[in-house]
């Protein structure tokens, strides 16, 4: 997330009331969670899991529970709940607010583009030309729809991430602060949902098409030509590359990339990265030749149990 003007660290500790150590004028002008940092942002830490990857990240300015020995050349804001505080700080510029209308005077609605009875358009939404927009479909604040994009009933995009820190007394919710970005010639089927970034964009690459049911998490990014049948489920920070088609019920683990023609066949769980080119299935998810032979070797254990008892 960009910020709408640049905050020196003294300014983001007197504000969240913590220390600093570094260039108390440095300036930070924008800020991410780990997994979207980009050069010279802001971004926080509080799991030791991941010390490493933000250490080494392109952050320039760390909210940290305590200073590491080694900076890596960044800046810290030491806080006793870097998530507490990193929510603090992205409050200034993401409240929710009100709407006193179904489509809101901010949004920009391209030309010959048909928005349907009953669905709501939120504050800062663009959407394209030639666009039809079914009924009681919800875009919530800030997302941007391309050219010749279809959004059947009942979906949902926009909404915020699923992503909690427990603690003793319930869980801590993270704010989202980015956005969805649906690219031309786009279709999406019904009762879809596609969340917003934490702080990056969820983006959905031109011409893929989603059937109905289907849900698509935080920060995603999905190629160009993409096919995606129904209940599929995406999790939070998947990259899918171009001409990926995954059929019915699959289900994506978070923080792993579907290579490039990649296809994944229905009822599969994909819990790792795979390579693009080739066809999947199971759970595991495995090469779908391979993982048919294991099945059929499997079927064959209670005949091979049967020999083994009839020897003994």
């Amino acid at each position: 997330m960009r910020l709408p003007r640049p905050y020196s660290i003294k300014e983001i500790a007197d504000l969240l009331g913590a220390t600093y150590s570094g260039d108390e004028n440095y300036l930070v002008n924008g800020v991410n969670e780990f997994h979207q940092v980009e050069k010279g942002d802001l971004t926080f830490i509080d799991n030791v899991k991941y010390y490493e990857r933000v250490l080494f990240s392109p952050a320039a300015v760390v909210i940290i529970n305590s200073k590491p020995e080694e900076s890596h050349g960044k800046h810290f804001i030491i806080s006793e709940d870097p998530f507490r505080d990193y929510n603090k700080f992205i409050k200034q510029f993401s409240t929710f607010k009100q709407s006193a209308q179904s489509i809101s005077s901010s949004a920009e609605i391209g030309k010959n583009t048909i928005i349907q009875p009953n669905t709501f358009i939120g504050d800062n939404v663009k959407i394209g030309d030639n666009c039809i927009v079914h009924s009681n479909v919800s875009i919530y604040n800030d997302c941007e729809i391309g050219n010749n994009v279809v959004i059947h009933s009942n979906t949902v995009i926009g909404a915020d991430a699923f992503y909690y820190k427990r603690k003793p007394e319930g869980f801590d919710k993270l704010i989202s602060c980015g956005k969805v970005i649906i690219k031309d010639f786009v279709e999406i089927g019904a009762n879809c949902t596609i969340d917003r970034g934490i702080s990056g964009n969820t983006i959905i690459g031109e011409g893929t098409k989603l059937d109905n049911l289907i849900q698509i998490a935080h920060d995603v990014n999905i190629g160009r030509n993409c096919l995606l049948a129904s209940q599929v489920g995406v999790a939070g920070n998947v990259t899918i590359e171009d001409d990926v088609i995954l059929w019915g019920q699959v289900g994506i683990q978070k923080e792993i990339t579907i290579g490039k023609g990649a296809v994944v066949l229905g009822q599969s769980g994909v819990p790792k990265s795979l390579e693009g080119g080739k066809t999947y299935f199971g759970s595991p998810a495995a090469e779908a030749r391979e993982k048919m032979k294991e099945i059929a070797y499997m079927k064959q254990i209670p005949v091979l149990m049967k020999i083994l008892t009839e020897k003994l």
